[in-house]
């Protein structure tokens, strides 16, 4: 998509000319980088996965390109082969078109129809939006929910995690979750402010009340994957998510960096003023969330009273974005910072100022870096599904 690049200093603000929260072709994607060695007990499995991940991001081809692409032999793919197109996630085809003398080579190709994906993104200021998507990322159906009285959040998740199941038409891979809050590996909510939950096991309930492989993460850390495997990110990104709250994804060489308490990327309750301001849902005065988060901001911006005042609320939150992000951009050297929910707000005066605390509390770069770039992502409110795509890829498939 075509982009406008407004230059402020040392770095660099990218804002889509267009929209494209209906997009449903993904880009080509890139695989997270891998952490750890292959165990020769695992060695079917990564195998599997490595054959997946080949047509994943390469799309259909000969069994003969698929050796020569993994490097595995031709009985060993021919083997796992017949093994995928059995369990419904490889498909024949049809044959190559006939360049030489021979038989034609007969193509395979990730059976994209033969199982679905459930994608919920919890982290919308007034609604939950749900997904069903193909196994190559195809938005098929969707739902929208209004946001429930709080104790109504889980009755309300799990019907429509029913509703989109029931509207797979085919065998659902898994339930793939994003949503506020600090979330450990075992997908319980340690603390969720906005929700009221604390200690919470959400990715238990769902999986008793689907019967379904379901992860969970934090809605921030699901955008970045979306970000990385489809966005064109590079490997040290991060992803700061403007929703009903405000919370930021951050993978480092390819790897996601969650922290040891989980709550990497959680910059929505750093305080970025000692000069008062509005209070925020944990209680504290002064986090970027009570002047970043979309609820506080579209409420500052009602009362404004005129262009002047309204210009002037957005550049405060950019100022106070960027001091967030310059001691995260000074100690990480991050190269791309990556801004996500209403274009409306965060375009513009914002994203402006933001940009201009960056450059005003950072290293100047040298004469040959154009120093951290700013921009929008062009995959609009879909994001977070296509995050939860990618995690429930790569937990049950090894694709990402």
């Amino acid at each position: 998509m075509p982009t406008s690049e407004a230059r402020r200093g040392s770095s660099i603000i990218d804002t889509p000319q267009s929209p494209t929260a209906n997009a449903r072709a993904f880009a080509p994607g890139r695989t997270l980088r891998q952490g750890a060695k292959v165990l020769p007990e695992h060695a079917r499995g990564h195998n599997r996965s490595l054959v997946l991940q080949t047509l994943f991001h390469q799309g259909a081809m000969s069994r003969a390109d698929l050796s020569r692409e993994t490097g595995l032999t031709r009985v060993t793919i021919s083997d796992l082969v017949a093994e995928l197109i059995a369990d419904g996630f490889v498909a024949e085809i049809g044959v190559r078109e006939a360049s030489g003398p021979g038989k034609p080579a007969i193509l395979v190709d990730l059976d994209h129809a033969g199982h679905r994906i459930v994608g919920l993104d919890l982290s919308g200021s007034d609604t939950f939006i749900g997904a069903v998507l193909t196994l190559d990322g195809s938005i098929v159906a969707r739902r929208e929910v209004p946001l429930p009285a709080d104790a109504d959040v889980v009755s309300t998740v799990i019907e429509l995690a029913r509703a989109l199941v029931a509207e797979a038409h085919a065998p659902v891979l898994g339930v793939g979750v994003g949503t506020p809050g600090v979330i450990d590996d075992r997908g319980v909510i340690l603390t969720a402010p906005n929700f009221g939950w604390a200690g919470f096991d959400l990715e238990g309930a769902l999986r008793s009340a689907l019967g379904l492989p379901v992860l969970v993460a934090n809605d921030a850390n699901a955008a970045v994957l979306a970000e990385y495997t489809f966005g064109g990110a590079p490997d040290d990104v991060l992803l700061v998510k403007v929703g009903r709250g405000v919370g930021s994804g951050l993978l480092l060489a390819g790897q996601p960096m969650r922290g040891s308490r989980f709550a990497a990327g959680e910059i929505g309750h750093v305080t970025v003023g000692t000069d008062g301001g509005p209070q925020c849902a944990c209680g504290k005065v002064g986090c970027l969330e009570a002047w970043l988060s979309v609820p506080s901001l579209t409420s500052r911006l009602a009362e404004a009273s005129d262009p002047d005042a309204h210009e002037g609320i957005l550049r405060d939150a950019g100022e106070r974005l960027g001091i967030a992000l310059a001691p995260v951009v000074g100690t990480l050297d991050v190269s791309e910072i990556v801004l996500s929910g209403p274009a409306d707000l965060l375009g513009g005066p914002l994203a402006d100022q933001a940009v201009e605390a960056l450059r005003a509390r950072t290293l100047a770069p040298s004469h040959d870096d154009e120093g951290v770039r700013v921009r929008m992502t062009e995959q609009g409110q879909d994001i977070v599904l296509r995050g939860a795509a990618v995690m429930v890829l790569s937990g049950q498939l090894g694709v990402s």
